[in-house]
């Protein structure tokens, strides 16, 4: 009988993701571009001498191993609470040392798909995917452009474990609000007209729901999904933060439009203009989620970090292109 995974949170994520595959990667691409016939041969040649070496983890790697453990809180008869699928542009021959390192960790991944150099974006709708977590930006760009499921290019992994979540019973998200929980229409306000006019529509607008952004439905099953895992939705194991520079009066928007879509934030922090890696520091998210660097690059370090893309055919992104250069 087919198995539905539709109730289940499915993450997908790449194998360059979920490991520190960097050596590996650097000796592809240092010659890809000139002769890849070697490229891939040495690729291969080196996968196959270290099958037996262990991996490091990757920027995903947290995030996984947290979300995994929630499993043990599914009721017999149910689909489970978390599904993980590893995504790999290898092929089964030179993924092997993936699988065996998932094996070794005793990782509770069962559900993989290697496509020897072709994208494997065509089948994260297959696999019910609702984020898709990758270290390739063409990758993450068609998902964001299909819609198909959040999805989101991570940072190198932390060079520290301080600020790392010390406590295995909880997941903690951490997202920003506009162009990922929501949709980028308030910030091209801010980007063309300024802040006080920003501040203006935000406050005017208040009873109107906010647009859903890329990240918006994500958000929606992971407070779903609360009501799976036992005791109040306020001390469940999942917790989810909004990090975000707006302020007062553009607050309230973003409480009312939670309030509308029935989703349950644990915690918010309205920063204006603040740096948000000072509090992703205390709040210990297993991984963060933004759409700009100068937010990214300071936090990651120390915290999982991912860069949620604009759509090819957004305007935002033509706006800052256009103040960049």
């Amino acid at each position: 009988m087919p198995i539905d995974l539709s109730e289940s949170l499915v993450i997908g994520i790449s194998a360059t993701a979920l490991f520190d595959l960097s050596e590996a990667d650097r000796i592809f691409r240092e010659k890809i571009d000139h002769d890849p016939d070697t490229a891939m041969e040495e690729y291969r040649s080196y996968m196959l001498q270290n099958e037996s070496t262990a991996l490091s983890d990757g920027t995903g790697m947290p995030l996984v191993k947290a979300l995994l453990n929630l499993n043990k809180y599914k009721k017999d008869g149910e689909p489970p609470i978390v599904e993980v699928v590893v995504m790999s542009r290898n092929s089964p021959e030179t993924g092997f040392r993936v699988l065996r390192e998932i094996r070794n960790r005793g990782l509770k991944i069962s559900r993989s798909a290697f496509t020897a150099g072709e994208s494997n974006v065509d089948y994260l709708e297959s696999f019910y995917v609702d984020l898709f977590l990758t270290t390739s930006e063409t990758d993450a760009q068609r998902v964001i452009d299909s819609g198909v499921c959040a999805a989101a290019i991570v940072k190198a992994p932390p060079t520290t474990n301080e600020h790392l979540p010390d406590d295995q019973e909880q997941v903690r998200f951490a997202f920003d609000a506009d162009a990922v929980i929501f949709s980028e229409a308030s910030e091209i306000v801010n980007q063309i007209k300024g802040l006080s006019a920003f501040h203006e529509n935000e406050d005017l607008e208040q009873d109107t729901p906010l647009p859903e952004g890329p990240h918006a439905k994500l958000l929606k099953k992971l407070s779903k999904m609360k009501e799976r895992l036992p005791g109040r939705k306020e001390y469940s194991p999942v917790k989810l933060a909004i990090i975000t520079a707006r302020n007062s009066p553009a607050e309230m928007r973003v409480v009312k439009t939670l309030r509308e879509w029935d989703v349950y934030v644990d915690m918010a922090f309205f920063l204006g203009g603040l740096q948000k890696s000072r509090f992703l520091k205390s709040f210990k998210p297993h991984i963060f989620f933004d759409d700009q660097d100068s937010h990214l690059d300071p936090a990651s370090s120390d915290i999982p970090c991912a860069k949620v893309l604009y759509p090819s055919n957004s305007p935002l992104k033509q706006i800052i292109a256009k103040k960049n250069g």
